[in-house]
C-alpha cells in the first residue's frame, strides 16, 4: 500500500449530511441527556467527525418541562442572570425555572457543554426545544433516538 491510503482527511462542511433525530426527554436526567445532545451536536457519533467542522445533525428535544434533576438539585441549584446594572443580579431555583422557562432547563445544560465561540454558536442553533410531546418538524422526518440511560 502506498502513503496516500492512510492520511487523515478532514470533511469540508459542504460535504456534511446531516439528519434530524428526536429525543423524549421524559424522565430522563438532565446532565446525562446534555452530553448525548451536545455529542450529537457536534458530531462526534460520526466517523467524519473534524473538530473545527460543524459536523453535527439536528436534535428536537419533546417534554422537556418533565426531565429529572437528581439529589436535591430541584431547591438548591440556581440559575442566575444580570442586566449589567448594579443590584441587577437575579436568580431562580430550578422549581420555578420549569415553571416559566423549562425549555431554558435543557438547552442552558447542552450549551455548557458545546464549545465556546463562533462554532459552538453555530452547533447550538441546531438544537429544538419543545416543553410538550408536539413539535413542528414533521416534514424533515425525523428519527426516533433512544438514550438508553
Amino acid at each position: 500500500m502506498d502513503i496516500q491510503s492512510y492520511k487523515t482527511r478532514s470533511i469540508k462542511s459542504t460535504e456534511v449530511q446531516r439528519k434530524w433525530f428526536v429525543i423524549d426527554a421524559e424522565q430522563a436526567i438532565v446532565g446525562r441527556l446534555a452530553t448525548r445532545v451536545a455529542s450529537i451536536l457536534r458530531g462526534k457519533h460520526k466517523p467524519s467527525f473534524t473538530p473545527h467542522v460543524d459536523t453535527g445533525d439536528y436534535v428536537i428535544i419533546v417534554n422537556a418541562d418533565k426531565v429529572r434533576f437528581t439529589g436535591n438539585k430541584e431547591d438548591a441549584k440556581l440559575y442566575y442572570r444580570y442586566s449589567g446594572y448594579p443590584g441587577g443580579l437575579k436568580s431562580r431555583t430550578v422549581r420555578v425555572m420549569r415553571e416559566k422557562k423549562p425549555e431554558h432547563l435543557v438547552r442552558h445544560a447542552v450549551k455548557g457543554m458545546l464549545p465556546k465561540g463562533p462554532l459552538g454558536r453555530q452547533m447550538l442553533k441546531k438544537l429544538k426545544v419543545y416543553a410538550t410531546a408536539e413539535h413542528p418538524h414533521e416534514a424533515q422526518q425525523p428519527e426516533k433516538l433512544s438514550l438508553h440511560l
